[in-house]
């Protein structure tokens, strides 16, 4: 890779961080798609990229990824030149010529059902009732509040993960998430039982969400990480017999297509999701036409109906 080359993405990651306030996952992602990206152009400088050059690069990530990589990858790289070209490095930015066109397959969420995520909970609160240990009874305690927390506010593991006290309100069960690109919203839990398990929660983990300044904790003071809901999530899954795989944000997809299946506006899920476009929220649609589909199937009244033509 060139040394000026590396420099340009030196300083675009430096201004991704510093003047556009990017988040550590975006800025991580960056740097390896642009990685990726100078080191196929190996000795070529950016500033003598060629239109074949490009096609080439793209038609190298349509070889080996899925189009969704592929259209993230490609945008991260467009972002990069858009700098460039911001900086007056380069004249024009070459992606500008480039007609990129993407027929990604429609991949519905997967959502969790609902009598399973009933049977998760309560083998979590059957656990805290006949725990040994008051160290079992306090993890069984923290478990049930994280997996309620997810399923009542539809949030990302990163955003639950990185919740501060500050910004949890439980007496007005009102939650301020910073989401993708710093993005500010606010959720409301109106389930008293999921308040009351939170506010047990608060009370008994008090110094641990004191000293890591954290609103989930583990029983050492430390800020719960990503794999410890996932390592949570899997054991009660297995406790309860269930053989779907569940992941953390598999909660959030069941909350967004509950919600429409009870007929809530499209809008106000968006909102609750934080989604920047309304588009990113209509992937629900598709599951709950999904539904639709199956209910008509098997429960519709012609079905029992015995007809001969």
């Amino acid at each position: 890779m060139k040394t000026k080359n590396q420099s340009h993405l030196s300083n675009y990651l430096a201004y991704c961080t510093a003047q556009k306030k990017l988040d550590s996952k975006t800025i991580k992602s960056y740097m390896i798609d642009l990685y990726q990206f100078l080191c196929f152009i190996e000795d070529t400088e950016i500033e003598e990229l060629s239109i074949p050059i490009l096609e080439s690069y793209i038609s190298s990530l349509h070889a080996h990824y899925k189009p969704k990589t592929v259209k993230r990858k490609i945008a991260s790289t467009k972002a990069f030149f858009h700098y460039l070209e911001y900086k007056e490095i380069l004249e024009k930015n070459p992606f500008d010529k480039l007609h990129i066109r993407f027929r990604e397959p429609i991949l519905l969420p997967k959502t969790i059902p609902l009598h399973s995520i009933e049977s998760i909970l309560a083998t979590i609160y059957h656990e805290h009732q006949t725990a040994r240990t008051p160290y079992q009874r306090r993890n069984a305690l923290r478990d049930a509040a994280v997996i309620e927390f997810l399923f009542a506010t539809g949030i990302r593991i990163s955003e639950l993960c990185n919740l501060t006290p500050n910004e949890v309100n439980l007496n007005e069960g009102s939650i301020l998430i910073y989401g993708k690109g710093s993005k500010e919203r606010r959720i409301h839990i109106g389930n008293e039982d999921v308040l009351n398990i939170l506010k047990e929660y608060e009370k008994k983990y008090h110094k641990e969400i004191v000293s890591c300044n954290h609103f989930f904790a583990s029983q050492s003071g430390k800020p719960l990480s990503d794999q410890s809901v996932r390592r949570m999530i899997n054991k009660y899954t297995s406790v309860a017999s269930i053989d779907q795989h569940i992941t953390p944000h598999m909660f959030r997809h069941t909350f967004a297509t509950a919600l429409l299946e009870e007929d809530v506006d499209i809008r106000y899920i968006q909102e609750m999701l934080g989604h920047s476009s309304i588009n990113v929220t209509e992937i629900y649609t598709h599951v709950t036409l999904a539904k639709q589909r199956e209910i008509l199937t098997n429960k519709h009244p012609r079905k029992k109906m015995r007809v001969e033509g």
